[in-house]
């Protein structure tokens, strides 16, 4: 092994490094993001200081630690190329394509996948994600619209010569030495900027904006400027009540599962979009909203079964919420959602979420155990079971936040038009099933307490 290769900083290293330079520049970007992370991390410790039991778990289950650094961002791009040399930046950082999000289903003509972390050791350093979407042009009617739109991302390049060199040398020599990260990530940063002066006139633009918001979002711009950041709340309800008096305008509900005493999935809301002035081709002068402050609120991983119930009573809330404010919203959802198990126990029982199983004291105390069935060790408290930590994305729910920050815009003409493999094929790679990867954890962590307990 030559020198090189001895010196490389782990791509966990590099992610955390570049979520934290991110986070920098956002701040300095949208100074009511660094509000809502000071706000956050007020109520967090509030949550924490009001409920020992709740530190004492999180402490215990390695989630303390990485709270005040969990993050995740969003990005749209407008073409396969763009997308593809996406997955090799990420690769860099260590987060990979998992999931495949259909968005038109809410009417936002895009699909996109969560570039993410995926093993156990790398989500406990920082599981920093970003959730990424692909435009999707072939959804524009207007064919002279979409060929305008396409030339328009053809004439752009996203990326800078440095880091397209410094990903090519991660790949060539596995990864990058201490220097090369810091300048990697100086050099990655510069895709996700903001750039106040657009790439189009003003009438391209306003052409763009009418056919749908986020496609003028996309296309008239030098690059897919980072349009949130996501901090993690312990208490998002409380959050949402405290914006207006922290100068933030929160969006009319909170998109996802009620609230409950075993968290399910993910919980979302933020603050709209800001409208910020721009500069046009030919010196015009103008708005755009794009950029806005999310926060979010997780729980355990689902299960099929566990997805299927969510989807199902998630469902049959929708008539009974339509136009509520979030008070009622919220009361409504609880309601429906009575039907949702909210006891570990019975989660695990009924087999709707995942749980990492682990040896406790005493189980480790034990000598050769013939008992295989887990609930029986778990009573005989010979065997802990922690909910397993939902890492993805609710696709309802992301397009819940993109509909209330770009508004409406002809969305209904995009509905219901899922292309998986086209998505795939934009990529260059297939994207992981987010459920195999929770399962596998789970039955690893089985196999792994019975082949110990067993002696």
């Amino acid at each position: 092994m030559n020198s090189t290769a001895t010196a490389v900083v782990s791509p966990d290293a590099i992610r955390d490094r570049f979520s934290r330079a991110m986070s920098a520049m956002y701040q300095a970007e949208v100074p009511q993001y660094e509000t809502l992370l000071e706000l956050v991390e007020q109520v967090n410790r509030e949550t924490l200081d009001r409920d020992p039991a709740l530190a004492e778990r999180l402490a215990d289950h390695d989630e303390l630690n990485r709270l005040n650094v969990e993050r995740h961002g969003a990005i749209r791009v407008g073409s396969a190329g763009e997308l593809a040399m996406l997955r090799r930046l990420f690769a860099v950082m260590g987060m990979h394509p998992v999931g495949y999000y259909d968005l038109s289903e809410a009417g936002v003509p895009v699909h996109s996948t969560a570039f993410r972390p995926v093993d156990d050791a790398a989500l406990a350093r920082n599981p920093f994600r970003l959730f990424t979407s692909l435009l999707r042009l072939e959804l524009i009617e207007s064919a002279p619209l979409r060929e305008r739109a396409a030339a328009i991302l053809e004439a752009r390049d996203i990326f800078t010569p440095g880091v397209r060199e410094l990903i090519a040398l991660a790949e060539a020599q596995g990864g990058l030495t201490d220097d090369q990260a810091d300048r990697f990530v100086a050099e990655a940063l510069e895709t996700f900027r903001w750039h106040r002066d657009a790439t189009v006139d003003l009438a391209t633009y306003e052409a763009l904006q009418a056919e749908h918001r986020l496609i003028a979002d996309v296309v008239c711009f030098r690059g897919p400027h980072i349009n949130h950041l996501t901090p993690r709340t312990l208490d998002i309800d409380e959050v949402q009540r405290r914006m207006p008096a922290a100068g933030m305008n929160p969006k009319a509900v909170i998109e996802g599962p009620p609230r409950r005493d075993c968290p399910i999935l993910l919980r979302q809301t933020s603050f709209k979009a800001l409208e910020e002035a721009v500069r046009f081709a030919g010196e015009d002068p103008g708005t755009h909203t794009a950029r806005f402050g999310e926060i979010e609120q997780r729980g355990v991983a689902l299960t099929a079964a566990g997805r299927a119930l969510y989807d199902r009573l998630l469902t049959a809330s929708r008539e009974q919420t339509a136009g509520l404010d979030n008070a009622a919203h919220q009361r409504v959802l609880a309601e429906v959602f009575a039907d949702f198990p909210d006891d570990e126990a019975e989660l695990r029982r009924q087999g709707l979420a995942f749980f990492e199983y682990r040896l406790t004291d005493a189980g480790r105390a034990a000598g050769a155990v013939d008992e295989r069935d887990l609930e029986a060790l778990i009573e005989a408290g010979l065997v802990s079971a922690r909910p397993i930590t939902y890492e993805d994305f609710l696709p309802v729910s992301a397009a819940g936040i993109f509909q209330s920050n770009l508004g409406d815009g002809g969305g209904e003409a995009y509905a219901g038009n899922a292309n998986r493999e086209a998505f795939e094929a934009a990529l260059g790679a297939p994207v992981a099933d987010e459920l195999a990867l929770y399962a596998e954890r789970e039955r690893a962590s089985r196999e792994a307490v019975l082949a110990a307990l067993a002696g």
